[in-house]
């Protein structure tokens, strides 16, 4: 059995607006420690699968940033979605490229920018999911909620179908979308319910099996480029069909048509880093409970994260506000409305002020 990674590293990483932008994105930030969060990502893979075995799947406008900070990466393994199509035609097409150049592969699929604080831990872990995996099983990954959170998917296990103790390994009952707040409340007071880590482990075989079962124009597609791959240039033909793939997540596609999928609860320190409030919960706040990097001066000010680019940022008699300073671009944010950022992005468009995107 060989093992294979895929990187998904196309995303845009709105809610960490201005610092995340169209032309660098969250992924390839140093938000937390000395290096990217995608530098990160791949460090830590590599301890368990060798670098040409990981692929990064991404858009051509990353391609040579990734090549920038991952120069040791075979080129052939960034794989440049010509249009975003959601996670169900991305691990598709990741899926064909390695079905033909490592038969019979395992594979684990991670998103490029979250943060793991315990990396032996996701490592033990990932090597009891493969082993799982074996049996023809979808594994996926759980993060008990900490609080309630509206920015995640969520995952019901059925915990009368415990089927090991270490680690802990249960049946799946459903996957949840992203919930309002009361929603997210309720399933943060019970033990069945754990944040979706957007982490699978699978055989090649059986993914393209579900996506021939449940999305069959995708996989008739992917049939099409991956036999058009044997003659011509793998690029050429994925620009020539890729944006003809249905717009849809594999959550929605298939996991949540399947079953005899099995998750393991983990707690290796996980967040996705998915907005400005996350940096209150990786770094350490000053005696006001203030998140400050840069250039500040806060006299009066409590809860506040305020990131400077080098101009002095003033605050007097503020609370529970993000204030981010680019070279371009001042955000001022009430931190319950962190998950909202992504309406300016769409205000933006609507006003044709791409510069600032």
């Amino acid at each position: 059995m060989q093992l294979a990674a895929v990187i998904m590293a196309g995303g845009k990483g709105e809610r960490f607006w201005p610092k995340s932008r169209t032309k660098l994105p969250k992924q390839f930030l140093n938000i937390f420690g000395s290096k990217t969060l995608i530098q990160q990502s791949i460090e830590r893979l590599e301890k368990l699968i060798p670098i040409t075995r990981i692929f990064v799947v991404t858009n051509e406008l990353y391609a040579e940033i990734i090549k920038a900070q991952i120069p040791h990466l075979p080129y052939e393994n960034i794989i440049i979605e010509t249009v975003g199509k959601n996670t169900a035609p991305c691990i598709g097409l990741a899926s064909i490229i390695i079905e033909e150049r490592f038969p019979d592969s395992t594979m684990v699929v991670m998103p490029s920018d979250h943060l793991i604080r315990d990396e032996e831990e996701l490592l033990n872990i990932l090597k009891a999911a493969i082993k799982y995996s074996e049996q023809d099983h979808v594994i996926t990954l759980g993060i008990k909620p900490r609080y309630p959170e509206t920015g995640y998917g969520y995952i019901q296990i059925d915990t009368s179908s415990k089927i090991s103790d270490d680690p802990p390994v249960y049946g799946v009952k459903r996957f949840v979308e992203k919930p309002d707040i009361r929603s997210a409340q309720v399933y943060y007071s019970l033990e069945d319910y754990y944040w979706n880590s957007g982490m699978f482990i699978w055989k090649v075989s059986l993914i393209r099996r579900y996506i021939q079962t449940f999305l069959p124009e995708i996989h008739d597609l992917l049939e099409i480029m991956k036999s058009e791959m044997k003659f011509n240039n793998t690029r050429e033909v994925v620009s020539k069909h890729y944006h003809k793939m249905t717009d849809i997540s594999i959550d929605y596609g298939i996991m949540e048509k399947i079953d005899g999928i099995q998750m393991i609860p983990c707690n290796f320190g996980w967040d996705d880093i998915g907005s400005w409030t996350a940096l209150e919960r990786i770094n350490d706040t000053d005696e006001f409970g203030n998140v400050i990097k840069g250039n500040i001066m806060s006299i009066d000010t409590r809860r506040c994260i305020i990131e400077s680019n080098g101009k002095l940022i003033a605050t007097l008699g503020v609370e529970d506000l993000i204030i981010v300073q680019t070279e371009d671009v001042t955000l001022i944010c009430h931190k319950n409305k962190a998950q909202d950022i992504k309406n300016i992005i769409t205000e933006l468009k609507s006003q044709k002020k791409d510069q600032y995107l």
